[in-house]
């Protein structure tokens, strides 16, 4: 982060397979009512700092899954019929566990093992002893068993991982399909497998028999989520933010139906859903609120750890000022910035005093102190994959206006759907972006155009501000709006010169 114009001046002047992301594994009862599933009784099953991931499940009661323990990766064990307890199964020092599970007919289980020295590969364990021996040389990123003997499993090749169906007794691989993702599933009450075909834009769901290694195209995934379970043969599960959905894949023309929306701060990016063999209970991996990524950034930006600090930001991070003037980009870049502000100045730290959440953006507003001397600032920030992907800064530098109330004017006007006096706070020339700078509308003619038919078509319309930063002529604003019995939540930024909305640039999820 980059903070205050204060620093802003200074720098200027002064010239693996899995990403280990903070995730947990929450476990639910499952029913189905209707044809409709219903979870129930929620438990974070993990409840540890650092990766929880992959679960699978042992049997009906018991979830196998990968944590964190000692900064590495084990596998274990959580018993839902024994007070809830938890058991570590594996403890390699050599090096990780990810992806267990059961293997058909043994008291043993099979995980992906990557060693320090880079070594990645697929082994099993014994339930008991948790002793490990390999199971094949192949570098395997994910699996499934078909049977006691038959693998199908993604191998790495070069920049993609390609399907093969692996007989461990006759000692045979063959490649059926190249360029696939990592949900790999038996499906209920068949003999087949399904799995995720990225070989074109569309991503689709297949099945394989791997017996005759014939594949075929079951249905599109919801957008590019590509982690999916099935209920039952013809039920398939799938996450996407923070909703799950489900597709009857046996009724033509069917398309992909909400079964939950999660309010809650803490399930974000929903991926690696497993199912129970008697689908009873459903388990999926969550990664931790965008808030609490950010809130880890600005503790070690005050602690001056500068690796900690860095390490909250992507490879590519770019950094910009409002609303897409970029600075620069690259995880190297900003530690090398941040490397000399820490040298050069002796007291820094930053105060946030209000906070907007919408889905993975944040916006922070900001009291920072650099050697004594305050400032202010907003910083908006984007998370992908737990790691910060972007970060704008919004300094105090337009013309000094009443920006607050004229925004409140056309909130007023919107709520009456009052065409003539919601525009009437727009310039001739207003601009409407998506954010950082989309062009979505220009002028006030497009204005009416848009909005009086919008006015005259949605009779229950009704904005609420939930949340408002002002920050000089800008206005930042979290709206809940209703719409025709629906409500959406997106952040709007105005900017305000003489005494006219200039632009607003939306943030939506």
């Amino acid at each position: 982060m980059t903070r205050t114009v204060f620093i802003i001046c200074f720098l200027l002047v002064n010239v693996h397979v899995w990403a280990q992301t903070e995730t947990e594994v929450y476990l639910f009862d499952l029913e189905v009512n209707n044809g409709k599933p219903v979870l129930t009784n929620p438990k974070n099953i993990s409840n540890n700092p650092g990766y929880d991931n992959q679960p699978s499940f042992w049997d009906d009661d018991t979830v196998l899954f990968a944590s964190t323990r000692e900064n590495q990766t084990d596998i274990l064990q959580f018993n839902v019929n024994k007070g809830s307890t938890s058991t570590w199964l594996t403890y390699t020092t050599a090096g990780s566990e990810y992806s267990p599970l059961r293997i058909p007919d043994k008291n043993a289980i099979s995980a992906i093992r990557l060693d320090m020295d880079g070594l990645q590969r697929l082994y099993e364990y014994n339930f008991k002893t948790s002793e490990s021996t390999p199971i094949t040389n192949l570098k395997i990123g994910y699996h499934v068993w078909f049977n006691d003997h038959i693998l199908v499993a993604t191998v790495l090749v070069e920049n993609r991982m390609d399907l093969k169906i692996i007989n461990l007794e006759e000692d045979t691989q063959k490649t059926v399909y190249q360029n696939v993702g990592r949900s790999l599933h038996n499906i209920p009450n068949t003999d087949l497998v399904s799995f995720i075909g990225k070989k074109n834009n569309t991503w689709q769901i297949l099945s394989l028999d791997p017996i005759t290694g014939e594949s075929n195209k079951i249905t599109n995934t919801y957008d590019h989520e590509e982690d999916i379970c099935w209920l039952d043969k013809n039920t398939i599960v799938t996450g996407a933010g923070k909703t799950l959905l489900s597709l009857d894949v046996s009724s033509e023309g069917s398309d992909w139906e909400t079964i939950i929306v999660f309010d809650q701060e803490e399930i974000n990016n929903i991926s690696r859903i497993a199912i129970s063999p008697n689908s009873k209970r459903l388990a999926f991996v969550a990664e931790e609120s965008p808030a609490k990524i950010i809130q880890n950034q600005v503790m070690a930006f005050n602690n001056r750890n500068l690796d900690a600090f860095v390490g909250c930001f992507s490879d590519d991070v770019l950094v910009s000022c409002f609303p897409n003037e970029k600075m620069y980009q690259g995880n190297g870049k900003m530690h090398e910035n941040y490397g000399r502000f820490f040298e050069n100045v002796k007291n820094s730290s930053v105060e946030v005093v209000n906070r907007i959440v919408l889905g993975n953006t944040i916006i922070d507003e900001e009291i920072t102190k650099v050697d004594g001397r305050d400032g202010r600032q907003v910083a908006i920030y984007q998370v992908e994959n737990g790691l910060i992907s972007s970060m704008t800064f919004v300094f105090p530098d337009g013309p000094l206006t009443d920006a607050e109330k004229i925004v409140q004017e056309q909130l007023e006007a919107y709520n009456n759907r009052d065409i003539e006096a919601f525009t009437d706070t727009y310039a001739n020339d207003t601009e409407l972006y998506q954010f950082p700078k989309t062009l979505q509308s220009k002028g006030k003619p497009k204005l009416v155009q848009q909005y009086g038919a919008f006015f005259e078509n949605t009779p229950d319309l009704h904005c609420e501000i939930k949340n408002r930063i002002v920050i000089g002529n800008k206005v930042i604003d979290e709206e809940s709006v209703t719409i025709n019995g629906e409500v959406f939540k997106a952040i709007a930024i105005y900017e305000v010169d003489n005494g006219e909305i200039q632009t607003v640039t939306f943030i939506q999820n």
